[in-house]
Parts: C-alpha cells; structure tokens; sequence
C-alpha cells in the first residue's frame, strides 16, 4: 500500500497507451482469447513490451447485453492473472470495492471503474486507502440495456456535466483529483453518432481539467464507419490515439487529426506485435505538427501523411486535419490527404 503517489499527469505522460485485458469469456473484441490465466499473462507483458504504459485487467464483460458475475467469479478470474504480473504497471477495471482491494494488493496502481463510484458505496473508501489512482468512466443506464435507445440533448455537454460531478464526489470522498482521469464512456449508452460528437468536442472534455481516456479502438463504431452497418467490432485504428496526442500537443491551435490506417490482415489480429505502435505514431503527429509552420492544412496534412507512409508498415494512410474557424458559418474546416 502506498499513497506517495506523483499526480496522474506525471505517471503517465500524455498520450499514453492502455492495454485492454480482458479475462472474461464474452468481452465485446476478444472475448475468451486471454481466459486462460498463462495467455492473460503472456499478452499482458508483451502490451508493455510493445508500448502500453499501463495494462487493464478486467474479469467481468461490460459489453451491450452483457450480464454480471459474481464477487468470487471476478476474483477467480483476475487474482491468477495480477500474481503473474506482479512488476507490470496494470490496472483493474471492476465495480467492485473487494475486487480493487484484490488487485491492489498484488500490485495494481489504478482502479478503472466504469461505474464511476456509483456502482459499489466503498470503493471510493478503497482507492482512497491505498491511495490508488481512478479513471471515472460515463455510461447512459447499465451495460444490459444501454445500447438499447440512448438519448442526449447535447451528448459533450451532458457527459462532461456528469464527469465533473463524479469528480467532485470522489474528491469528497478523499481522493485527490491529481489522481483522477476522466472516461469518455466510448459505446456505453452512445450512437454512432454520439461517440463522433464527443470526438470532434473534445474541448469541452479537457476543459475540466484531468487527463482524458479514449477508448475506441476495437468499438463497432469504426467498423460502421467503414460500411459494415452490422459491425460488432471495427479495426485496431490509431485514429483516437494519434488525435488525442495531436490535440494536446497543439490545441492552442485547435487543430484535430483523423488519421485511418489500412494495414494487412496480419496486424488486424489480436497480436500486439503485430500491429502498428500507437504511440509512435502519434509521436509522429507531434514532431511533424511542432516542426516547422505550415500556412496550408494541405501542406500539414500531406507532411503527415507521407512520414506515417514511410516509418510504419500500412498499406494506405488517410489524414485529415480540422480547424475550427469560429468566424464562418461551418464548424469546421479541413485538408484530407491520402497516401498509398
């Protein structure tokens, strides 16, 4: 147990990458791979190896429809799992106080709760304890029926209302806000389209304050966006990643990056060293972006472009930089440049 903990910025430097592990039987992407204790540890050291800061753990599915489980189910799941990797930074995503404490004490530094405190009374009193760092995630209703008509009068207003509330009940309740970073809530309770709007609107997020998690890689939401209205799952994308990082870097600016990726059916598997490093690639929007002045979205856009096409293994590269221009009657203008 330890409370010197530096704040949540110093620990994991922005942008930084969560390895998603889910040790569950009917997880929403991979479901079943990792339920195996010896293959949850193996993909969980080899996230880190390929780049992840940080690696969740997580024993209990909060896909659409999903069901719960037990207290002694999740904790059969996830104890075996943190043991083996005892010395990796990891994280815990569960709702429940007993099942933190688990994985607290075999080491994990972070309690991802997608309940946002709400779900369990003492799980504040246990990340208080152990001084424990805390993503507050936002869901529309709970996981069996959020999907089933989610609807919001302004989804980035609403969500980041409901974010600085739960911020402040954390607060009240001992933990310190330097140790709090704030979910988004990718696909739970969300469209389509209101998983975009939170995208394109990130700004009213950061405005808060605290670190931003994006979890959109492997959300169905992408797979539709490339023509699969039935998609269950879309493509391991560095899109979110590479925007986020390229808004932080030069938000004074007020410039987003959607960047899309082709890559083979190799890298669309659920081996990580396989597939293109997120980081790396968004470390690549910040240098191009910090490097030089560019007086044309088209001339930033195409630098972009052709550095991704010539360090990473893609097949085709898609960029697009917005700007916000508060003085015309659009929201947005944009460049888009594309490389094979």
């Amino acid at each position: 147990m330890s409370n010197a903990r530096p704040p949540i910025e110093e620990r994991f430097p922005r942008p930084s990458v969560m390895g998603v592990l889910n040790v569950t039987p009917d997880s929403f992407s991979d479901g079943g791979v990792h339920l195996q204790p010896a293959a949850a540890i193996a993909a969980g050291r080899q996230m880190v190896e390929d780049g992840a800061a940080i690696v969740d753990v997580g024993g209990e599915s909060t896909r659409p429809g999903s069901k719960g489980v037990s207290l002694d189910e999740e904790v059969r799941r996830v104890a075996p799992v943190l043991e083996g990797l005892r010395g990796v930074p990891v994280s815990i995503d569960t709702a429940k106080s007993e099942v933190a404490r688990v994985a607290l004490e075999h080491g994990a530094e972070l309690v991802n709760d997608v309940t946002a405190l709400r779900g369990d009374p003492l799980m504040a009193d246990v990340v208080s304890e152990y001084g424990a760092y805390l993503c507050l995630m936002h869901m529309q209703g709970e996981p069996r029926t959020m999907q089933a008509n989610p609807v919001y009068d302004d989804v980035a207003s609403e969500v980041a209302a409901f974010l600085e509330e739960r911020l402040g009940a954390a607060v009240a309740a001992g933990i310190a806000e330097d140790r709090v970073c704030l979910d988004l809530g990718i696909g739970f309770g969300k469209t389509v389209e209101h998983n975009l709007e939170l995208i394109r609107r990130l700004d009213v997020l950061t405005s808060l304050g605290r670190p931003v998690v994006v979890g959109f890689s492997r959300k169905s939401s992408l797979g539709r966006l490339l023509g699969d209205p039935r998609a269950t799952t879309g493509p391991l994308s560095a899109s979110v990643a590479a925007a986020v990082a390229a808004y932080e870097r030069v938000r004074g600016h007020n410039l987003l990056y959607d960047l899309q990726l082709e890559v083979s059916e190799t890298a669309l598997s659920d081996r990580l060293e396989d597939t293109v490093d997120y980081v790396a690639v968004a470390e690549v929007v910040q240098e191009i972006s910090a490097g030089r002045e560019f007086h044309l979205l088209e001339a930033l856009a195409a630098a972009v472009a052709d550095a991704i096409a010539e360090r990473f293994a893609v097949e085709r590269v898609r960029v697009r930089v917005r700007k916000r221009e508060v003085g015309l009657p659009v929201a947005w203008t944009a460049a888009t440049v594309e490389r094979p």
